[in-house]
């Protein structure tokens, strides 16, 4: 999974598609390790906008509390955008809405981690 990261302001903004899943989980994950290196206190803010994604299944969301721990641990800040419903269901269902600070939509994300 290919990962091309947009500049918005100093916040870094990644937007993966379709699915992460069994097949998809290592090739995310390997694309978004080098993102979470910078995204620590003094860093760029990641801004992660779902809305290409249809599906995630528990080894994404495994991925993404590996993550989510780093970059924590780190002082940094990344956020959830824009939901598909099914996915949006999945966080739900798992619990892991609080886990993450999810937004309707890109811009309301960008809004609250650039406040």
């Amino acid at each position: 999974m290919e990962l091309q990261p947009i500049q918005e302001g100093r916040t870094i903004v990644l937007s993966p598609t379709g699915r992460i899943d069994h097949t998809h989980a290592d090739a995310f994950k390997l694309a978004l390790d080098p993102h979470l290196a910078d995204c620590r206190k003094d860093g760029a803010p990641l801004v992660l906008d779902f809305s290409g994604v249809d599906y995630i299944s528990s080894i994404g969301l495994r991925a993404l509390m590996v993550a989510v721990k780093q970059v924590k641990a780190q002082g940094g800040r990344m956020v959830l955008a824009a939901l598909q419903p099914l996915v949006h269901e999945v966080f739900t269902i798992s619990r892991f809405d609080l886990l993450f600070e999810i937004f309707p939509d890109r811009v309301s994300a960008l809004a609250a981690v650039a406040a």
